[in-house]
């Protein structure tokens, strides 16, 4: 199937897609269209086309059983009810085509929560702002709920944004949005973050690429199932372009150091541009949009730099370099190391995979996949169908696997953590045995001996087991104890002779804002301050660093349910809510009090305890040197969504404006 319609744009946060074509097409090619399409989300788009409710039957509602090793089909809907949901779209589309395919009017609340009830099951009240955020049709509901020019037209006020990956563009629209000025820093010479910098063989998305997407810049048109580098890096160019984003940016300089001072009420940022000398600006508030894997961890292994071959981390990968005919060791079998293995297997002349711990992989069938034509046909022509797509993305994510990573403090079965934890290993254990049931040697050694969800799962299409099984990959569990110029050297006494050494050994995840210089109020080091273990009120703010923001902050990062970009969303939203609270009021500075920060994250950490992650045995950067889960958010998206609304100024120290609360 093929067509040669114009791909529409980006939404533009306007409450509707713009520019789909008329369907013209016969009725043979919308039932062939159909019978690859996800139908919760299509019928939901229908009934939003049509405004006609009758599509919402409840004999083809999802059902929705809960998420364990796989996602359910079509939401676990049976043969049956999935026949009718096809006659049902299948019959909107021709009457939709049949008049001329004119959409009805927006939507109003009535058949709004009608569609929303339909994808979720019938979700509870408390989730419906959560909801109506993600489908956006009602408006952009993430927007500031202030203007500058209307709040504080006289107060000088600017914003430094650290940062322009997805966390620092959201920032930036938002600040745009509310008419602050700003300016944007990244060290790299284009936009993406990660997603730039990251360039390594077979790089993408764990995510499904939808729901990996912004809530005001919601695409239609993904490609892949599954986005690859490229295809998320030319998104957020787009994003950066088609929201105006660039003439705030300043490409290819580095933020060296922020500074506060108190007597003024700013922020002093020394910044490096290429080879020029350190400059310094300043700023009533920054915020930092850094990330949170985005310094890689480079193994202090003896005899390092003796190798006499090349080496780099997975993260700096050099497309220089070709690896055909090489001899190639891969330290780690983490995500990236996941995804670089089966990509370089065919064209080197020997791959030596060097494991600390066997992976939990999540069977995923279709993690290579494109998406069918049929369906990607119909995002491009019914309107709608892109939201509702994306919302049910969402939705089948919001708790995802949480529930399967509980840690039940009664529960004493090696290798689980719970019930629900023990019956995920036993899937996931029968899915990893029937890719190796032939070579019970590589059984052994990718069985993991730690629970489910205590170490970030991957996704797996049975490429990591297929390449593992040629004859020239060699997948060693010895411990790696030097290096030398021929190789590496584990503590067998082994030579690894190899030409090419691949670091793939994740991040200094809990080295949060590192290594910039943050100097808070009465010259306290940020870094000094924390001592490996961050925290901040929310993830967001940090008591004594007066008008600080961090997005992808402590605490925010979520690991089996939602998206990075849901957390970025909803810390940017939080902290324009908190710059409207400072400018309404005249203020100079706001702060999180200690007792507040500290009550919070005692509440995040009582959750991190209850979660398989929080209480296994294994190495993971889930938790920072002391222990403690400084990185994971335990709690739910609707959680976080509901207590990023606004600030509770109880929690802060206000200073300025004639006076002084907290």
């Amino acid at each position: 199937m093929t067509s040669t319609t114009p791909v529409p744009p980006l939404a533009t946060g306007d409450g509707r897609h713009d520019g789909f074509p008329p369907v013209r097409e016969d009725d043979a090619f919308l039932e062939q269209a159909v019978s690859e399409a996800e139908l919760p989300a299509l019928l939901a788009a229908l009934a939003l086309v049509t405004g006609d409710t009758a599509l919402l039957e409840d004999g083809v509602k999802p059902p929705l059983p809960p998420m364990d090793s796989t996602i359910a089909p079509q939401g676990g809907m049976s043969a049956a009810a999935q026949q009718r949901a096809r006659e049902l779209a299948v019959g909107a589309l021709k009457a939709f085509r049949d008049g001329g395919s004119v959409p009805a009017p927006d939507p109003g609340p009535e058949l709004l929560g009608a569609v929303m009830r339909f994808v979720t099951k019938d979700a509870g009240d408390e989730y419906l702002p959560l909801l109506r955020h993600e489908l956006g049709l009602a408006g952009d509901l993430g927007a500031p709920t202030w203007h500058k020019d209307d709040t504080a037209p006289a107060t000088p006020f600017s914003v430094a944004v650290i940062g322009a990956g997805i966390s620092g563009l959201a920032a930036a629209h938002r600040l745009q949005q509310a008419g602050v000025d700003h300016v944007v820093f990244d060290k790299n010479p284009e936009v993406g973050g990660t997603w730039w910098e990251n360039v390594y063989p077979g790089c993408r998305l764990d995510t499904p690429n939808f729901a990996y997407s912004y809530s005001f810049a919601q695409k239609p048109d993904w490609p892949d199932q599954f986005s690859r580098r490229q295809q998320i890096e030319d998104y957020l160019r787009d994003v950066a372009t088609d929201f105006g984003l660039r003439p705030h940016i300043r490409f290819d300089t580095e933020v060296l150091a922020a500074s506060w001072d108190e007597a003024e009420h700013l922020w002093t940022l020394t910044t490096r541009t290429g080879d020029e000398p350190p400059a310094t600006s300043r700023f009533h508030a920054v915020v930092s949009a850094v990330g949170q894997l985005n310094l890689p961890n480079i193994p202090d292994i003896p005899g390092r730099d003796t190798f006499a071959g090349r080496w780099f981390h997975s993260s700096r990968w050099d497309p220089a370099v070709d690896v055909t005919g090489l001899r190639v060791a891969v330290v780690g079998t983490g995500a990236s190391a996941y995804q670089i293995v089966p990509s370089v297997v065919g064209a080197v002349a020997g791959l030596t995979v060097f494991q600390r711990n066997a992976p939990w992989m999540l069977p995923t069938p279709g993690y290579h996949r494109e998406t069918p034509p049929g369906m990607h046909w119909l995002l491009r022509h019914v309107p709608h169908y892109g939201r509702c797509y994306r919302f049910w993305q969402f939705w089948l994510a919001s708790e995802g696997r949480l529930p399967f990573v509980e840690a039940d403090p009664e529960w004493t079965e090696e290798g689980s953590t719970s019930a629900r934890n023990a019956e995920l290993r036993r899937q996931l254990l029968g899915h990893l045995r029937a890719q190796v049931a032939d070579r019970p040697d590589l059984l052994a050694k990718m069985t993991p001996t730690y629970p489910p969800g205590a170490k970030r799962m991957t996704r797996d299409n049975g490429v990591w087991a297929a390449a593992l099984k040629q004859p020239h990959v060699d997948l060693v569990t010895e411990a790696v104890t030097s290096i030398v110029p021929e190789g590496i050297v584990t503590a067998d006494g082994v030579l690894h002779e190899v030409d090419l050494v691949v670091y793939a050994t994740g991040f200094r995840a809990s080295d949060y804002l590192e290594p910039m210089t943050v100097t808070g109020r009465d010259g306290v080091d940020l870094h000094e301050s924390w001592d490996g273990d961050a925290r901040a009120h929310m993830g967001v703010t940090v008591p004594g660093f007066p008008n600080l923001f961090l997005l992808m902050g402590p605490n925010t990062g979520v690991v089996v349910n939602g998206s990075s970009l849901f957390m970025a969303e909803c810390a940017t939203e939080y902290v324009l809510e908190c710059l409207g609270e400072l400018l309404r009021r005249r203020a100079q500075s706001l702060e999180p009090t200690r007792e507040a920060t500290d009550a919070f994250c005692a509440w995040v950490d009582e959750g991190n305890l209850r979660r398989a992650w929080g209480v296994a045995d294994v190495h993971t950067w889930y938790r920072n040197r002391h222990g403690r889960a400084s990185q994971v958010w335990p709690y739910s998206l609707v959680e976080f969504h509901r207590r990023t609304r606004r600030p509770d100024l109880s929690a802060f120290t206000v200073r300025g404006g004639g006076e002084e609360t907290s």
